[in-house]
């Protein structure tokens, strides 16, 4: 959870802060691993709480195919 929550916050800072669309690719990725861990893990204990995460990795697809496509067409 705190990985999560530190990666997530440090999204922003490098993306818009930094305004270094390429290192918050990275950052984001980590994310959206995390998450994908996160389920298969909760998946295990309570169907319920890995359902309740399927959203949050929605939009952190979303985002990340976003951060992606300002990478791809700022190079």
């Amino acid at each position: 959870f705190w990985m999560q929550l530190i990666l997530n916050a440090a999204w922003s800072i490098i993306f818009f802060g930094l305004k270094n669309p390429t290192l918050a690719l990275v950052d984001i990725l980590a994310l959206w691993v995390g998450i994908v861990l996160t389920i298969k893990s909760f998946s295990k204990i309570n169907k319920l709480a890995a359902y309740l995460l399927y959203p949050y990795f929605a939009w952190v697809t979303f985002a990340t195919i976003l951060n992606l496509a300002v990478v791809l067409l700022n190079s």
